[in-house]
């Protein structure tokens, strides 16, 4: 997870085997942990699903699935998915 300058406020490393829809609850959790304060977050259409209503429901964070347009081929940037790819460009630089 990155905030809106590319530092990781919550990291989490799971076994290939454990759906990003599954991480996505405990690392929604922790982050809600230490850092109250956050109340919107952007995510990729893998978590779609009950994700969404557990963020509303229970820890009371407005989740936003920014999905890419089906007439769209080739390379897109998103609203707010390229900030986690710059991230992952500068970690791997």
């Amino acid at each position: 997870m990155v905030d809106a300058l590319g530092l990781l406020p919550a990291v989490m490393v799971t076994a290939a085997s454990v759906t990003d829809r599954d991480a996505g609850q405990t690392l929604l959790v922790r982050l809600r942990e230490r850092h109250w304060r956050v109340t919107r977050v952007w995510d990729d259409g893998g978590y779609t699903g009950r994700l969404g209503g557990f963020a509303r429901g229970v820890l009371r964070v407005a989740l936003t699935v920014v999905k890419r347009s089906d007439d769209t081929s080739g390379f897109t940037v998103l609203p707010k998915r390229w900030l986690v790819e710059r991230t992952f460009a500068w970690l791997m630089h």
